[in-house]
């Protein structure tokens, strides 16, 4: 059920905060079979559903959240709960205070009921973590459910919670979103406050929903921001000018992907939308440099571990990488950002969206270190990061939904990118996007 269903159900009577966080767990501990969970916080959230339901009988309603279970990625702080961010590094991290994107949500009456399990330290694509077990993809448990905020998007994706906190710095909210089959946010830069989040890389870092559908989160967009991202529903694309790219993000793609994202843009266009193919700079080079500032900026978040051997392997091996980033090819990579960034600026004149494949395969096999798209082969990091590592560089909003399933029944994802600060206008378009597919499905 989505957070308007559930509050239904509450506000009705049908159900209470308390019995609605009960199952909740209950449910997770004895069925859950993806390693979604780090940290139960069960009896806590029992108090606080306690407490919400007191208020709600006394006529206080806190919003569309009030009494909603949720999750955050174990990146988010927790006051008095460990924050492990997957890693032995921080197995003992207990914060002093709530993350403020957790905290306005407390606020508008979420209840967390726990951390979420993730790629160690957030980076990497695969949430294999080592330390508190792989994440395993709920379509088919014998494949990944993507990451860095895999545990985020399987707890959504089976059904347990209608919306989970992740991280995204070169795509970890949308490619577990695209694997697994749901409603995943990148924000623009800096409209979620990342104050309480263990970083990856100060300048890629942001904050976002995963959700059982879009409406979640704008709903999750407005309790963190204060703002409004809900705007009325349309019933056509009358005045959408879509980009769709001629170059590189329909190039090495998995052809029952590409097709499944240009029905939609057939779809969009017979329903009024302006259609047109355009080439968009260079995003071979935009994820070059964005590589080079990633590996750069997280080597310095790093730099004082004494004892990396409790880092795994993959992890490790990055952190290396990064020290071997020299200042002036971190600089002259700023630079470049700037100059990309006013080539996008130029973009958002003559479109409002482009619509992309989110990820050019569905989620890979556990085992699988590299994957196969038509004849060429390619490492299976690079492949799922490629068509959105970028939007981290240039600070766009970037929103995955899911568009369809393969003939093997694996989630597609389908990636709506908009100007900055326009979040509310794409999930806008991005609801009737969801709205056709669930009719044509």
């Amino acid at each position: 059920m989505n957070i308007r269903e559930l509050g239904r159900l509450l506000r009705t009577g049908q159900t209470s905060a308390v019995e609605l966080v009960t199952r909740v767990t209950d449910d997770i501990r004895t069925k859950d079979k993806c390693n979604s969970l780090i940290t139960s916080m069960r009896e806590q959230a029992i108090a606080k559903a306690a407490v919400l339901d007191k208020e709600m009988g006394q006529g206080l309603d806190r919003g569309p959240f009030h009494g909603i279970p949720i999750a955050v990625k174990d990146l988010f702080y927790t006051r008095g709960t460990r924050t492990t961010a997957g890693s032995l590094l921080y197995r003992d991290f207990v914060p002093g205070y709530d993350a403020v994107a957790l905290e306005r949500l407390e606020a508008r009456g979420a209840v967390c009921i726990g951390k979420t399990n993730l790629h160690e330290l957030a980076y990497g694509v695969t949430s294999k973590n080592p330390h508190f077990g792989f994440v395993l993809n709920p379509h088919d448990t014998a494949r990944i459910a993507g990451g860095s905020s895999g545990g985020s998007a399987t707890l959504v994706a089976a059904g347990f919670l209608p919306m989970c906190l992740g991280t995204d710095t070169g795509g970890s909210i949308r490619i577990p979103a695209s694997f697994c089959g749901i409603a995943g946010l990148k924000p623009t830069y800096g409209r979620v406050s990342v104050r309480g989040v263990l970083p990856l890389a100060f300048s890629l870092d942001h904050a976002g929903p995963l959700g059982s559908c879009v409406e979640d989160c704008a709903l999750a967009m407005e309790a963190m921001t204060g703002e409004s991202f809900l705007l009325p529903p349309i019933t056509d694309f009358t005045g959408a000018r879509v980009g769709v790219p001629r170059n590189f993000f329909f190039d090495r793609v998995d052809e029952e992907i590409s097709g499944a994202v240009k029905q939609v843009v057939r779809h969009m266009e017979h329903r009024g939308a302006i259609v047109e193919e355009i080439a968009v700079p260079d995003f071979e080079a935009i994820n070059a440099v964005a590589r080079i500032v990633q590996m750069g900026e997280t080597a310095a978040v790093y730099a004082g571990v004494a004892d990396t051997s409790l880092i795994s392997g993959d992890v490790r091996a990055l952190l290396e990488q990064g020290k071997m980033i020299a200042a002036h090819e971190y600089v002259n990579a700023q630079r470049l950002r700037s100059l990309f960034r006013n080539e996008f600026d130029a973009v958002w004149r003559r479109v409002s969206f482009l619509i992309t494949p989110t990820t050019p395969i569905a989620a890979p096999r556990v085992e699988e270190t590299t994957v196969r798209i038509g004849a060429a082969e390619e490492d299976t990091r690079l492949a799922a990061t490629r068509l959105v590592r970028g939007f981290n560089l240039l600070g766009e909003p970037a929103l995955s939904i899911p568009c369809g399933k393969t003939r093997g029944g694996l989630p597609i994802g389908l990636q709506l990118v908009s100007a900055p600060w326009s979040e509310p206008r794409l999930l806008q378009v991005a609801r009737l996007v969801e709205e056709l597919l669930s009719r044509s499905s």
